[in-house]
């Protein structure tokens, strides 16, 4: 049995170039119209004037054949841009029934274990959340572990990644959070507050050797 395969993208692209060529040759053809339709006489003899009227006939009955073969190449045009636009819609109609025939069977296969072990069978765990943040892990036979959340706030671990299954890889954990600009100013003044009463001690302590030593 034969099978068909378009992609409704690479139509869109061909009935445009084709609306292109179709343009150029109108524009060609209505340049010339005037010289290929009333051929002018190369003399006053008769026998120029049979010749000119020959040609003129010629000219005519091109731009006859040009007209009618200007409405085909529309015509074929318009029936490339239907085609892709049938071969889209189809396709989108089609995607949605099987993406949600696919949920389906996948939350019937992961919902005894789901049930059971509270882990999906089959999937990739959830990423860490604020309020969650450890990764989920992922399905028992198959599926990779979810990402451990960004902390934000300085200092503060981020989240576990999660376990993978048999056949998968584990979550990233997340990092620790960073020191802001304000933080960074305090964890130094702290340093200078520090060092400073060690300066003064160290300098009290020299006075209390020298003057008791």
């Amino acid at each position: 049995m034969p099978f068909v395969v378009a992609a409704p993208e690479m139509l869109a692209v061909a009935a445009t170039d084709l609306a292109g060529i179709g343009s150029a040759l109108s524009a060609a053809n209505a340049a010339v119209v005037a010289s290929t339709t009333g051929v002018v006489a190369a003399g006053a003899d008769e026998v120029s004037a049979a010749v000119a009227s020959l040609f003129s006939e010629h000219g005519q009955a091109y731009q006859v054949l040009c007209a009618r073969a200007a409405v085909f190449h529309e015509q074929f045009v318009q029936v490339l841009t239907g085609a892709g636009g049938a071969y889209a819609g189809a396709e989108g109609a089609n995607a949605s029934p099987l993406q949600t025939l696919g949920q389906d069977v996948l939350g019937a296969v992961n919902a005894p274990s789901q049930a059971l072990l509270g882990r999906p069978l089959i999937g990739d765990g959830a990423n860490g959340t604020a309020g969650n943040p450890n990764g989920a892990p992922g399905g028992l036979l198959f599926g990779n572990g979810g990402n451990g959340f960004s902390a934000t706030a300085a200092g503060v671990a981020g989240g576990a990644g999660g376990a993978a299954g048999l056949i998968g890889n584990g979550g990233a954990g997340g990092p620790v959070g960073r020191c802001g600009r304000r933080c960074r100013r305090s964890r130094w003044m702290v340093v200078r507050r520090r060092w400073g009463r060690r300066s003064r001690w160290k300098r009290h302590r020299g006075r209390y050797e020298s003057q008791w030593g």
